[in-house]
């Protein structure tokens, strides 16, 4: 039973307010509840997400603003050495590879490890204006990525061609390192000047050609496939 607090009437449970003097009724534990809540929000807000575009942008403009920098202090302070063409040749190529990823999502991946190459050849030759002396890049740092860059498009074209497995990827991988070491020792005999053969190369081709005979094996007969994909969980 309650009574009216400001006229003392015996009021019954369902009434909101007093019939008498038109008093609100309030109930003590509602009071308690309300005062308890929480006078924060309950309802969380979201903040905007950050564009790939942007964040692209973003590194370009920073990249960018740091070659001008280093191109002007070498030029106008610091002119003993060309030493600000190792940081535009490493920006350029930091931008090169973070824009398939930032920039351009939807770059085929053979444009981008082509320019990626691209990139890595222009940071040589960078090198090669700052140093004495250009016939290292001629003969064996243009050659090296040039060959590294048709090896790894190669890989993404097969990759892309045949269906993606561990041991397929394995055969491509030791297939095109030993073409590599090959051809990177014949390239430095070249620039020795001296007879080309295989040495420390027909090594690595020995190994690599075991492998390769190896997986091939593996691949060829189903059962042992099956056998090596499940102990080795893939």
């Amino acid at each position: 039973m309650s009574y009216c607090v400001n006229c003392g009437v015996k009021l019954d449970a369902s009434l909101k307010a007093c019939p008498l003097c038109q008093t609100p009724v309030l109930n003590p534990n509602e009071l308690v509840s309300a005062t308890a809540a929480s006078p924060y929000s309950t309802t969380s807000g979201q903040v905007d997400k950050v564009k790939r575009h942007d964040l692209g942008l973003l590194a370009g403009i920073v990249l960018l603003a740091t070659s001008l920098s280093c191109f002007l202090l070498n030029l106008l302070v610091f002119s003993g050495s060309k030493w600000s063409f190792f940081v535009i040749g490493i920006c350029l190529i930091l931008f090169v590879f973070i824009m398939p990823f930032t920039v351009c999502p939807k770059m085929p991946v053979y444009i981008s490890l082509l320019l990626d190459g691209i990139a890595i050849g222009i940071f040589l030759h960078l090198i090669c204006l700052a140093t004495p002396g250009d016939r290292w890049f001629t003969h064996i740092g243009l050659p090296v990525v040039v060959l590294l860059t048709i090896l790894v498009e190669i890989y993404a074209l097969l990759q892309h061609i045949f269906r993606f497995s561990y041991l397929n990827s394995a055969l491509y991988l030791f297939a095109e390192l030993a073409v590599f070491c090959i051809a990177l020792e014949l390239l430095i005999d070249h620039y020795l000047g001296i007879p080309l053969h295989l040495v420390w190369s027909a090594i690595v081709l020995t190994v690599c050609g075991v492998i390769i005979v190896l997986l091939i094996s593996v691949l060829s007969i189903r059962r042992l496939r099956h056998f090596v994909r499940k102990r080795l969980h893939f």
